[in-house]
């Protein structure tokens, strides 16, 4: 009969693993969004400040996804800098 050393860790699920389930949400989130993107393929007049540009709406709205991955990237990026920063 074979026995485990008593040093091997059980490992938990792969899904009750707290950063996958932090992961999950994004990635359902970011597949939706594409999708809403990559449908929405007709070219549109958008005003940037004082300039009118034409172009696909997908392309405009890829470009605000990116940047709202962006922002909140560094959102995150600051509020855990923060937090390790503090004296115990």
């Amino acid at each position: 009969m074979a026995q485990t050393s008593p040093d091997h860790k059980a490992r938990p699920p792969f899904l009750s693993r707290p950063g996958v389930r932090r992961f999950i949400p994004f990635v359902l989130i970011t597949a939706v969004a594409l999708v809403f993107i990559f449908e929405n393929r007709t070219s549109v007049e958008i005003r940037l400040l004082i300039p009118m540009v034409t172009m696909p709406l997908w392309g405009a709205l890829l470009i605000a996804w990116a940047l709202g991955i962006l922002a909140s990237l560094f959102t995150m990026r600051r509020r855990s800098n923060r937090h390790s920063r503090r004296p115990r």
